[in-house]
């Protein structure tokens, strides 16, 4: 397969435009829009072709309430644990769209999955879940492609969300996901034009041996 220019400046501007999103439409998602999404996800590379990644669609108000109020209460905490003028900073940024996020998706890493017969794990356990985060990202490209937004929330009880979601004790929660249609866009990204962190230099991050 042999991809040109044109493609690859296209790649090169769906890498741009993703966006951790935060506020969404009420619109609904097209069920087949979240299937294709779901199944690019799934052709993700993974450590001995595991796929350890499971997704879980969280529809049920209470399920989601639950999720919500653990936001809620690991949110309140970050923001005690900065000094005074970087939590004020921190008090202004909006961090979640769970209230306005038509889909939830949680996604937990099958810590125990005998698929790959273990291939590749020995040395490195973690790779199942790095592996997930591969169907991560796989996803959310997807799914800017086909213009929604979606924002990983990580300011969660792990163990409360798992256990509100009354999955297996295998699963690890890797990702809480928002995925809607969002209500602006920017190129630049929102912790940028709040003035929480700039990007530093593509050069400070290679390091030559």
């Amino acid at each position: 397969m042999q991809f040109d220019a044109g493609f690859r400046a296209a790649l090169a501007d769906l890498v741009a435009w993703r966006r951790d999103v935060r506020r969404f439409r009420v619109d609904p998602v097209p069920e087949a829009v979240l299937r294709e999404c779901l199944a690019m996800a799934s052709s993700s590379p993974s450590v001995g072709n595991s796929q350890p990644w499971r997704f879980v669609r969280v529809a049920d108000p209470a399920r989601r309430a639950a999720v919500a109020a653990s936001f809620e209460r690991c949110n309140a905490a970050a923001a005690a644990s900065y000094p005074d003028a970087r939590r004020a900073a921190y008090a202004r940024l909006k961090l979640a769209g769970l209230r306005e996020a038509p889909v939830h998706l949680a996604v937990f890493c099958d810590a125990v999955t005998p698929i790959g017969h273990g291939l590749g794990r020995a040395t490195m356990p973690e790779m199942l879940r790095y592996s997930v985060v591969c169907a991560v990202q796989t996803f959310w490209l997807a799914a800017r492609a086909h213009g929604l937004g979606v924002g990983w929330v990580s300011i969660l009880e792990p163990a409360e969300v798992a256990a509100c979601l009354d999955l297996p004790p295998a699963y690890e929660l890797v990702a809480y996901l928002c995925v809607g249609y969002p209500i602006e866009e920017h190129l630049d990204p929102e912790l940028i034009r709040h003035g929480w962190q700039e990007r530093t230099a593509d050069a400070d991050r290679l390091i030559e041996r």
